[in-house]
């Protein structure tokens, strides 16, 4: 396989990216993307990608599948895919390299489609193609005659034994293989399937220069209102963390849980009890990934979406704060032009005020139609109805939309 990566920084050190803190990333597709030639599509993008600031691309499962999304999984060496060839996807590769733009590969080890029946006439062999398989690498709770799982089932399909040794072998493999093919970065998907302690036996093995697990379970509800004490929640990803060495980060859906309530007029969600930001970002920034939705929450599936009239307010929200903000392909290419310039402006904003995954928070105001806070010590904003600007005249307007203004310190 070709090495792509020579012209993009290497490093041996899992921690670096972490430690630098001032990454950007963007999700580049949605659930229906695989219905386009999409490899060649964000080939296009890629220099206007570059420019917006982002640092790393995250891209559907670019694997044999045997659903066009890419999420059941089933030849992983196989790189044709619905959204493109092998040769169409080594293009796009190389040409974010060119860019210096890292490639996120969506890696779907929870779960795959086998090509043979098997014990109890399910699909739970992998006959004929490469990783195969048989019974003994699946889940004894999805149908095989591995172990029982050490994480939540994935129901319908066989779920991987990760507690196999031959198993984390093959996908260890795999996944240096893919290293080799051009991906510098990692998402886990449905990170709950299984012990967090894999996560860390893989990253240790292929080292990833990011990494982000999609741990993802509901947030606290009395009936269908949200409650203010989401403690819980962002306690059970911080575990996940934790349980990974630190190496992975996590999505923060507790942030995306909370402010998507709080827009709609309660921003008095966006302070905890203890004055800080109520998701991980308030309790591990260097390791939460906020976002506003994703091919699961928003798209053409909306199963969580983020209100369509106040994703400004959001992404004014999470690209001035710590933690490491990700945009929406649909929020970034799909919707009108000033969309685009203004999350453009905020990630520049994000950027010339030196804000990064560890900046501080001092919250000034976060009552129901208003929120603002001052981030670092360049950065002022303020979100929501309420009618509200800094005092002090060392501030400056450095923009404005819809309910939202950011002020940047005079230099």
């Amino acid at each position: 396989m070709d090495n792509l990566n020579n012209t993009v920084e290497e490093s041996t050190d899992l921690g670096a990216v972490l430690r630098k803190g001032k990454e950007i990333l963007l999700q580049g597709f949605n659930w229906e993307s695989h219905k386009y030639d999409w490899w060649e599509n964000l080939e296009k993008k890629v220099p206007d990608i570059a420019k917006s600031g982002f640092t790393s691309v995250w891209l559907p499962p670019a694997i044999n599948s045997f659903s066009p999304d890419g999420y059941l999984p089933q030849n992983l060496y196989l790189l044709s895919s619905s959204y493109g060839s092998e040769q169409q996807l080594k293009a796009l590769l190389q040409k974010l390299s060119e860019y210096k733009v890292r490639a996120m590969a969506d890696i779907v080890i929870n779960h795959r489609i086998g090509t043979t029946q098997g014990h109890g006439g399910l699909y739970n062999r992998y006959d004929g193609i490469p990783l195969a398989w048989d019974e003994h690498a699946v889940t004894s709770c999805t149908g095989g005659l591995g172990n029982q799982s050490t994480g939540d089932n994935f129901h319908g399909v066989p779920n991987i034994d990760h507690s196999q040794h031959f198993v984390r072998k093959d996908i260890i493999g795999w996944l240096q293989w893919l290293r080799c093919v051009g991906f510098q970065d990692f998402r886990f998907d449905f990170a709950r399937g299984y012990s967090a302690k894999y996560v860390k036996e893989y990253i240790e093995a292929a080292k990833p220069i990011f990494s982000v697990g999609e741990y993802w379970d509901s947030c606290n509800y009395s009936g269908s209102v949200l409650e203010y004490n989401q403690d819980s929640h962002r306690q059970r990803i911080i575990n996940w963390i934790d349980a990974t060495g630190q190496l992975s980060s996590a999505f923060d859906f507790t942030t995306k849980g909370i402010l998507q309530e709080a827009v709609k007029g309660q921003f008095w969600r966006l302070r905890d009890p203890q004055g800080k930001p109520p998701g991980v970002m308030g309790w591990w920034p260097s390791r939460a990934v906020t976002f506003i939705d994703n091919h699961d929450t928003g798209s053409t599936q909306a199963h969580w979406p983020f209100p369509s009239n106040h994703i400004m307010e959001g992404y004014a929200y999470i690209l001035t704060h710590p933690g490491t903000p990700t945009v929406f392909y649909d929020h970034f290419y799909d919707g009108d032009d000033s969309g685009h310039e203004q999350i453009v402006k905020l990630m520049e904003i994000r950027r010339s005020g030196e804000i990064h995954s560890r900046s501080s928070v001092r919250i000034l105001e976060a009552k129901d139609n208003l929120y603002s806070a001052v981030i670092g010590d360049k950065i002022c904003i303020k979100i929501g109805d309420g009618s509200w600007s800094p005092s002090d005249r060392e501030w400056t307007l450095a923009t404005s939309g819809q309910r939202y203004a950011i002020w940047q310190k005079k230099q």
